[in-house]
C-alpha cells in the first residue's frame, strides 16, 4: 500500500517539476562569443576553394 502512495508522490513533484518555466539564457556574453565564431568561420571559408578545385584560375 505505501509503494503506489510513494509513486504517486514521486510523479507529482516530478510533473510539477517537469512543467516549471524555462529559464532565460540570454547569456550576452555567450551570444557574443557565438557571433564571433560565426564571423571568423565566415571569413575563413569564404575565399576558400572547394576540395579539389584550385583558386587562381
Amino acid at each position: 500500500m505505501i509503494i503506489p502512495v510513494v509513486a504517486a508522490v514521486a510523479a507529482a513533484l516530478w510533473a510539477g517539476w517537469a512543467q516549471r518555466a524555462p529559464r532565460a539564457t540570454g547569456d550576452p556574453a555567450s551570444l557574443a562569443e557565438h557571433r564571433r565564431f560565426m564571423a571568423a568561420m565566415e571569413r575563413t571559408t569564404a575565399g576558400a576553394a572547394a576540395p579539389g578545385e584550385r583558386s587562381g584560375r
